[in-house]
C-alpha cells in the first residue's frame, strides 16, 4: 500500500501515531479530530499492511471492552538521511520512527556536483546494506526513500539547490541527479529545515505548537514550526536568519549584502574578526576561544558583539511567530559561554512584551542528528509528496 496515495486521514494517523504513540483508538480520534469511525476505517489498511500493529491491552477502558493500544511498526520502512557539509558526508539509515540502525561519514574530496553526487551514492550503497537480510533469513524492507540536505536556498518541493555558498551551488537538481545514481527516490531539502523537522517529531519540539531552531556555526540558520507546520514560506527561503540586518558593522557577508547576523556571529566571521583585531592572520577558531576564555579583552569584544547580535535576531523570531521555545543549536554553541550573557540581555531588550517569556533552551547536536532530519524529510515524503511549501507533522 502506497501511503501517499490514500485519504489524507490515513497519513494524519499514521503520523500521530509516530509522533505521540501508542495510543487507543478513542484518544487517536481525539488528537486527530477524526470521528472512530473514521479512524477504524484508515486504520484497518494500515493495520493489514503493517504500517501499524496492535499492542496489550492499555489501562483505559472503552464502553463495554477494555481499549487497545495501537502503534506504528518502525521495521516496515527504512529511510537514509545525507548531511551534506562542505568537506564531509554524514549518512544514517533509520526505521519509520527515524531510529538510528546505522551512520556513516566520509570525506568530499570535490564540491564538484558530480563527485557529491557519485559520493553521495557510495554512502548510500554502504549504509542500504544493512537494509538487507536478518537473523535467520528475515528479509527486511529496502530503503524507500533517500532524504539529502544542504546550507543555502533549496527548493525542497522541486528537489533543486538554488544557491548553496558553502558548495558554491547554484541552480542543481540534486534530487534527480541522487535519484538516478542511486535508483532510490530522493528528496532534498534546507539542512535546518530538516533538522527543524527532526526536532518536531523527536526533539525538543515534541508536543509544542510553535517553536524555532537557531543554528549558529558556518552560517546562522532558523527553522519555524507554527501550528504544527515547518515553514518554508512561499519562496522556500523562510528563516535565512543569518542575512538579517541588525547592523553596527561593514563587514561583508557571504550574501553579499553588510550588516548581516553571519556577518558578525558566523564561526568564521568570529574568527576573522578576532584575527583583525590580534593582528594573528593564523588564528584559528580554537585559538581565538582560548584568547576569549583568557580574558583577551579584543577577542571577548568580538564575542560579546556575537552574542548581541545572534540576541537580536532571536528576538525578533520571538517577537514574530511567538514561538514557545527558541533552541539554539550548531556546532557554534560549543563556544556558547562566550557569548550567552549578551543573547540573553540583547533578546531581553529587544522582545517585545509576552514574546519576552519564550524559553531560550541550549541544545547541542552532532552532524549525525541533522543527517536524521534528512531522513525524517525522506519519512515525510512516504505520507504526501511535496505540493506546497509548508512541511510539517499535521500536514505537509
Amino acid at each position: 500500500m502506497n501511503i501517499s496515495h490514500q485519504p489524507p486521514s490515513a497519513a494524519l494517523v499514521l503520523q500521530t501515531l509516530l509522533t505521540q504513540g501508542p495510543l487507543t483508538r478513542a484518544e487517536l480520534g481525539r488528537r486527530t479530530g477524526l470521528s472512530s469511525g473514521a479512524v477504524t476505517k484508515v486504520s484497518a489498511p494500515l493495520l493489514d499492511d503493517g504500517w501499524i500493529t496492535e499492542l496489550g491491552l492499555s489501562g483505559e477502558r472503552q464502553p463495554g471492552r477494555p481499549a487497545t493500544l495501537v502503534a506504528v511498526r518502525p521495521e516496515r520502512a527504512r529511510f537514509i538521511g545525507v548531511k551534506v557539509t562542505a568537506d564531509e558526508l554524514i549518512g544514517m539509515l533509520v526505521d519509520l520512527t527515524a531510529a538510528p540502525l546505522a551512520t556513516r561519514r566520509v570525506p568530499l574530496r570535490s564540491r564538484d556536483v558530480g563527485t557529491v553526487v557519485r559520493t553521495v551514492a557510495r554512502l548510500v550503497r554502504t549504509l542500504a546494506s544493512g537494509a538487507e537480510g536478518g537473523a535467520e533469513g528475515e528479509t527486511r524492507p529496502a530503503v524507500h526513500s533517500i532524504g539529502v540536505t544542504v546550507a543555502g536556498d533549496v527548493d525542497g518541493a522541486g528537489g533543486i539547490v538554488r544557491y548553496s555558498p558553502f558548495l558554491d551551488w547554484r541552480g542543481v537538481g540534486l534530487a534527480a541527479l541522487v535519484e538516478e545514481a542511486t535508483g532510490i527516490a530522493t528528496a532534498v531539502e534546507n539542512d535546518v529545515r530538516a533538522l527543524t523537522v527532526a526536532e518536531q517529531w523527536f526533539g525538543a519540539g515534541v508536543g509544542l505548537s510553535s517553536f524555532a531552531l537557531v543554528t549558529v556555526g558556518a552560517g546562522v540558520g532558523c527553522g519555524m514550526s507554527v501550528e504544527g507546520r515547518v515553514i518554508a514560506g512561499a519562496f522556500g527561503v523562510s528563516g535565512e536568519l543569518g542575512h538579517l540586518p541588525v547592523g553596527g558593522t561593514d563587514r561583508v557577508c557571504t550574501c553579499g549584502n553588510t550588516g548581516c547576523v553571519e556577518a558578525v556571529a558566523s564561526t568564521q566571521a568570529i574568527v576573522e574578526q578576532v584575527q583583525e583585531q590580534t593582528g594573528n592572520t593564523d588564528l584559528s577558531l580554537a585559538g581565538a576561544v582560548r584568547l576569549a576564555r583568557s580574558g583577551d579583552a579584543a577577542a571577548r569584544g568580538v564575542f560579546t558583539r556575537a552574542g548581541r547580535a545572534l540576541g537580536l535576531a532571536i528576538a525578533s523570531v520571538a517577537n514574530l511567530i511567538g514561538p514557545e521555545r527558541v533552541i539554539i543549536s550548531g556546532e557554534g554553541v560549543a563556544t556558547y559561554d562566550l557569548f550567552t550573557e549578551e543573547i540573553r540581555r540583547a533578546f531581553a531588550e529587544q522582545a517585545f512584551g509576552a514574546a519576552a517569556r519564550c524559553e531560550l533552551v541550549l541544545r547541542p547536536l552532532p552532524f549525525e542528528a541533522w543527517a536524521r532530519g534528512g531522513a525524517a524529510i525522506a519519512a515525510h515524503r512516504l505520507f504526501s509528496p511535496p505540493s506546497g511549501r509548508t512541511t510539517g507533522a499535521a500536514g505537509f
